[in-house]
């Protein structure tokens, strides 16, 4: 049996459970249905987008426009990431802290996977390239941003206690050290819990796309194996990058806490 191809009316209907979900939040005074159906909106303008430019891609495998799609890609997560911050870095560091975590972590595990593991020739085909370098950024995306977000609000409510050990004659590092390792692990939680729970609880979305267009059950099941041990290793990069460039913002070359580095929206 083929991929069954879906109509405009089949997504409208799909649609309904959204405007439900934003009636649900009017009915009960949530405050998030203006929220809802602008994400909704969102996200079935950039897809239909992102759908007609990954044909053009497709069709003529062009490093130079791969590229400017990956870059398009990054720059977007890195803005992502920034907006998620309640206490945002001052200046270039709000968003170059997050985009750079994601570029060294998402961009070298795409690399080695397409070349190492998967051995697609070209290494940049589109089809491959893509795909997973998106699902690389989304998921890292949510682990650089919620590490960032428990380092940067444990070091304003611990500020007293950070210069005491700095008064001490602890170092940055020291000072810092159980706050750095709380937000790793928080960081770390989403990936952790997908994996605990994938099979069991849950087909993840790889497999199920894959099932769904026809690809044989156990096929999809390597696929999405390869694809969340991928995801937890750029995470885990990405975080690690995120929470070591933020700890070091937040000290100056005296090793004086600065939170006036910090700006709270």
């Amino acid at each position: 049996m083929g991929m069954i191809h879906l109509t405009p009316w089949d997504l409208a209907l799909a649609a309904l459970l959204v405007l439900l979900l934003a009636l649900m939040s009017w009915r009960l005074h949530l405050g998030v249905e203006r929220r809802i159906l602008i994400a909704a909106a969102r996200s079935t303008v950039q897809l239909m987008l992102v759908g007609l430019v990954l044909k053009v891609l497709f069709a003529q495998t062009s490093l130079p426009l791969i590229g400017l799609m990956a870059m398009v890609m990054l720059s977007a997560a890195g803005f992502e990431v920034m907006q998620r911050q309640k206490r945002r870095y001052r200046g270039i560091w709000g968003y170059g802290i997050g985009a750079f975590s994601m570029f060294l972590s998402s961009f070298t595990v795409t690399v080695l996977a397409l070349n190492l593991v998967i051995g697609v020739e070209p290494w940049y085909q589109p089809q491959y390239l893509i795909p997973l370098l998106g699902m690389l950024l989304g998921n890292t995306m949510n682990g650089v941003a919620i590490a960032l977000e428990n380092l940067t609000r444990q070091a304003w409510e611990s500020r007293g206690r950070i210069e005491a050990r700095l008064l001490a004659g602890g170092t940055w590092e020291q000072a810092i050290g159980d706050i750095r390792r709380d937000a790793l692990r928080s960081g770390l939680i989403p990936i952790v819990n997908a994996m605990g729970s994938a099979g069991l609880v849950s087909l993840p979305g790889m497999m199920t796309g894959q099932i769904l267009a026809g690809s044989p059950p156990l096929e999809a099941a390597k696929y999405q194996l390869l694809i969340m041990f991928l995801i937890s290793g750029g995470t885990g990069l990405g975080s690690v990058a995120a929470v070591w460039l933020g700890s070091r913002r937040l000290f100056d070359e005296r090793q004086r806490l600065r939170l006036d580095r910090l700006r709270t929206v």
